[in-house]
C-alpha cells in the first residue's frame, strides 16, 4: 500500500503563512490559526509543504488502508484559502445557510477571503468536526 503523502512535519508554520503572497489571505491564514487553535485546543502544525492542521486521529478504512490525518486545517491556495475536515456532508443545514459565500469540493470547503463567511457558523463547524473524530467517526 502506497504511504500518505501529507504527513506532519516540522515546518515553521509561521516562516510559511508569511510566504502568502496576497496580503489579505496571509492575514486570514493567521486569524485562522488563532480560531482553529483555541477551538481544536491544539498548536498549528504543518503537514506536507501547504496545509496547516490542527491536531491528528488515526483512520482505518475497510480495505485496510490506514493512516493519520489532520483532525481540522487549512490551506492558502493561489486565489482561495481551502478549509480541511469539517465534514460538510454531515453538517447541519441551519449552519451551513449560516456560513455564507463558500463552495464545496470532495471534503473541503473553499473560500476566497473570511468576511464572506460567518465566523460564528465556521466555528460551530469546527467543533462538530472535532467532536465526530473524538468518537472514532
Amino acid at each position: 500500500m502506497a504511504a500518505n503523502k501529507t504527513v506532519q512535519t516540522d515546518a515553521d508554520v509561521t516562516t510559511f503563512i508569511n510566504g502568502v503572497a496576497d496580503e489579505k489571505q496571509r492575514s486570514d491564514a493567521f486569524t485562522l490559526c488563532d480560531v482553529m487553535a483555541r477551538v481544536s485546543g491544539e498548536p498549528p502544525r504543518m503537514w506536507g509543504p501547504s496545509i496547516i492542521g490542527f491536531g491528528s486521529y488515526h483512520y482505518r478504512y475497510e480495505s485496510g488502508r490506514e493512516g493519520d490525518s489532520l483532525r481540522i486545517g487549512f490551506s492558502p491556495r493561489k486565489g482561495q484559502t481551502v478549509l480541511y475536515g469539517l465534514h460538510i456532508a454531515d453538517a447541519d443545514a441551519d449552519t451551513m445557510a449560516r456560513l455564507g459565500k463558500y463552495k464545496t469540493g470532495k471534503g473541503c470547503v473553499y473560500v476566497k477571503r473570511l468576511s464572506d463567511i460567518d465566523a460564528g457558523a465556521l466555528e460551530d463547524l469546527c467543533r462538530a468536526s472535532l467532536a465526530s473524530k473524538a468518537t472514532g467517526c
